[in-house]
């Protein structure tokens, strides 16, 4: 019996290895979430493991614009933001169990050998090294029917020959419990127009170089993969057509397991793993993926005030993922065309026209997180701007401690007023460090320490704040106005400005239940149809068939403000009807 699905007659987890060929961003994540999605709809527990290449010990302290969001889960983990398509696609909580990274292997490797725990042996990385990974993604599989093991980068490269090398030992020792999914790359150059299969087959090169053969190649491409072009992989690669999986780009990313699905690549794995082929109900998927993509009733554009965007010649917009999927889900939820304006910080702060043109025409604008001194000053301004003309405003993390000095500047009087992370000589430390202790942080590194993970609030009935989670049955527990978001920040709202805000005019209507942390502020309702901030991430739990409440709210609030002769009472009454059950 599965501690977590149906019964299955294995006794032993099966895992499912995902590596990524010819180039690196090819979307295993998605793939791999997608086939969990397919085998938990067939009645499977599936967890998983992802397998990153570098030394850093978590993702945490990585600049977001090379390697883009950090996922936050609920025990602390600073991860890859592959975990947080598996939390979207699977609708579990995922953890340190579901991640590592070489730095976490050889630190373990390198303090056991201190420790004598190899009793002396010579310690070969090449022996001693997959072992440790094979022992984190066995324990990682522990009690649940299928583990999918996300290897990291691509083949060929030194760095995760660790991990195809446990995969070798694993497929060596029970072969009828692994199998290798292999995610390549099939380019469609304009001169030629036609996918090409010849970057495939080096890459499948590459794996039989190494001892591996795989059982499926899933290629990703413009188009989708024709029969010619899977009869020529399939025979150069050694394997059967019907392995050949075409994964070709999608409107959306939350469409490919209904076409993986068609290609029934969910029953092929399970054949090959030996399991029974057990009936799948995709119904509730399709329905959001159909929704989803349907051409909505109203239309808002939505500011996000970014700081890491650029990357050389190029902008990406993978480190707000979590915050752009998260306002995907409310939008369609509220029957809404959402247009995301992304606004560097920096212009705003220097006053550049067309930044300042696009801040007008927001319907909402959001602050998320942040750190350090740069596009500070632009951040305060549009929160100001959000402010003085009631367009709704949403803080997240950084946005609550910056929105705390623009009211502290701007009304409450205190001049000069800042952060310390900004300004360490301020006169007015709004917001400021707190003394370590155990029971509130996490060392992460010398002299730095931070919130991590799932913490408590209690909600001030008669908020905003409070009627958001009671009317979305978001209470951890209601009877004591208690809710339960994830954090990740170093700085905190300092108490001894607290009466001054509140005396202001500020709600502070969320606080630890030791009344030690500001954790939710917003202004009242009479003065703001909608503003309010969290010093915690909502954007790491919300998933698409339950997006969260706040993101839902501020949605809403976002049509209201349009004020294009629309029926706010009956957007209130779409959104309520058409909840995703």
């Amino acid at each position: 019996m599965s501690n977590h699905g149906k019964f299955t007659p294995n006794k032993n987890t099966k895992f499912i290895f995902v590596s990524g060929g010819v180039l690196s961003g090819l979307g295993k994540g998605i793939t791999a979430a997608s086939l969990g999605l397919l085998l938990k709809n067939r009645g499977y527990s599936i967890t998983n493991i992802k397998c990153e290449n570098y030394l850093n010990i978590d993702s945490g302290n990585i600049n977001p614009i090379e390697h883009g969001d950090v996922f936050l889960c609920e025990d602390g983990l600073e991860a890859d933001l592959d975990l947080g398509s598996y939390e979207r696609f699977l609708g579990k909580e995922v953890g340190h169990k579901n991640f590592m990274t070489l730095g976490q292997i050889y630190s373990t490797v390198i303090e056991k050998t201190k420790n004598l725990a190899y009793n002396g042996a010579t310690v070969d990385a090449w022996l001693y090294i997959p072992q440790e990974a094979i022992k984190r993604i066995k324990e990682a599989g522990e009690g649940y029917d299928i583990c999918l093991v996300e290897l990291g980068g691509t083949a060929g490269e030194y760095q995760n020959v660790i991990y195809y090398e446990a995969y070798r030992i694993m497929n060596l020792q029970t072969p009828q419990d692994t199998i290798h999914i292999h995610v390549t790359y099939f380019p469609n150059p304009s001169h030629i127009n036609e996918l090409k299969s010849k970057p495939t087959q080096l890459s499948v090169q590459t794996l039989n170089s190494m001892g591996i053969q795989p059982d499926f190649i899933v290629g990703r491409g413009e188009l989708i993969i024709d029969d010619k072009r899977k009869e020529k992989v399939a025979f150069y690669s050694n394997m059967s057509k019907d392995d050949v999986i075409s994964n070709p780009d999608c409107d959306s990313i939350y469409e490919l397991p209904p076409i993986l699905a068609e290609q029934k690549f969910d029953e092929k794995v399970l054949i090959k793993l030996g399991l029974p082929v057990n009936k799948a109900d995709l119904t509730q998927w399709n329905e959001f993926v159909k929704k989803f993509k349907a051409n909505k009733k109203y239309n808002v554009k939505i500011a996000i005030i970014a700081k890491y965007l650029s990357t050389g010649d190029y902008e990406l917009t993978d480190s707000y993922v979590s915050l752009i999927e998260s306002l995907k889900f409310a939008s369609s939820y509220t029957d809404i065309n959402m247009k995301i304006i992304f606004i560097k910080a920096t212009e705003l702060e220097n006053k550049d026209e067309k930044a300042l043109a696009d801040l007008k025409s927001a319907d909402g604008i959001i602050v998320p997180i942040g750190w350090g001194s740069r596009g500070v000053e632009g951040k305060i301004d549009a929160i100001r701007y959000a402010r003085e003309n009631k367009v709704p405003f949403l803080g997240l993390c950084y946005g609550l401690q910056l929105a705390c000095v623009e009211f502290a500047r701007n009304v409450a009087g205190l001049e000069g007023a800042n952060t310390i992370e900004v300004d360490p000589n301020t006169k007015y430390p709004i917001i400021h460090d707190i003394p370590f202790d155990e029971k509130y942080q996490t060392i992460k590194g010398e002299g730095a320490s931070m919130r991590l993970g799932a913490y408590d609030c209690v909600l001030k009935p008669g908020t905003l704040a409070h009627k958001i989670y009671h009317d979305h049955n978001g209470f951890k527990d209601e009877k004591n106005n208690l809710i339960s978001e994830r954090h990740r920040h170093r700085y905190e709202v300092n108490n001894e400005y607290r009466k001054t805000l509140e005396d202001a005019g500020m709600v502070i209507s969320g606080t630890s239940p030791d009344d030690f942390f500001v954790e939710m502020i917003e202004l009242p309702q009479d003065k703001h149809p909608f503003f309010i901030a969290t010093q915690a991430h909502p954007e790491y739990k919300s998933r698409p068939l339950t997006p969260h409440p706040i993101f839902v709210e501020f949605m809403k609030a976002t049509i209201k403000h349009t004020g294009n002769n629309r029926n706010y009472s009956e957007i209130i009454q779409i959104a309520n009807t058409s909840q995703i059950k």
